[in-house]
């Protein structure tokens, strides 16, 4: 009999533990992204035309700027299989794991000044999530940049206004999930 006791003392006490206990804490997400890995678009069009790309190492995330020579409004950004080049459908080679387009639609004339001795548009060699950042041509009023990444990880899109009349496409892709 005082067996049984000890086993039900036992038993409530553990019972009252858990009613107690606060609720599992569920992990916050890294760095408070709450981004996500699917396409994000916008689908007007725009006369301005791509002028530099440059890229941006940040403590969350690595950043990829088209900047435009006035409003950029619309845009497709993407995890894809392969990137192509406009026009031509040949394969454009990234490095990673996982691949992004990044379609801005405006035009662009590239020049040797867009393109590092090597061809590519960036040195992202000592990124945490960028493998490689390749043209991918420009054709009937839109130009694709092929952004290789480690592995697919989400991303944000957003478009801000300057420098002058200017704007610039912003690519965040977060180190981590």
């Amino acid at each position: 009999m005082k067996t049984l006791l000890k086993w039900i003392a036992v038993a409530a006490t553990i019972a009252a533990m858990a009613v107690l206990a606060p609720a599992t804490a569920q992990a916050a997400p890294y760095c408070g992204i709450t981004w996500g890995s699917l396409p994000k678009e916008a689908s007007a069009g725009s006369s301005a035309q791509l002028t530099d790309v440059r890229v941006g190492q940040h403590g969350c995330y690595d950043r990829l700027v088209l900047d435009m020579t006035g409003d950029v409004q619309g845009y497709s950004v993407r995890y894809v299989d392969q990137v192509v080049f406009d026009g031509s459908g040949e394969l454009v080679p990234l490095r990673g794991g996982a691949k992004i387009e990044v379609v801005a639609r405006s035009g662009a004339i590239p020049t040797d000044s867009f393109f590092l001795p090597n061809g590519e548009l960036a040195d992202v060699s000592q990124y945490r999530t960028f493998r490689h950042v390749a043209w991918a041509g420009s054709f009937e009023g839109q130009t694709t940049v092929g952004l290789g990444v480690r592995a697919r990880l989400p991303f944000r899109v957003f478009i801000l206004d300057g420098p002058g009349s200017g704007s610039r496409l912003v690519i965040d892709v977060a180190h981590r999930w």
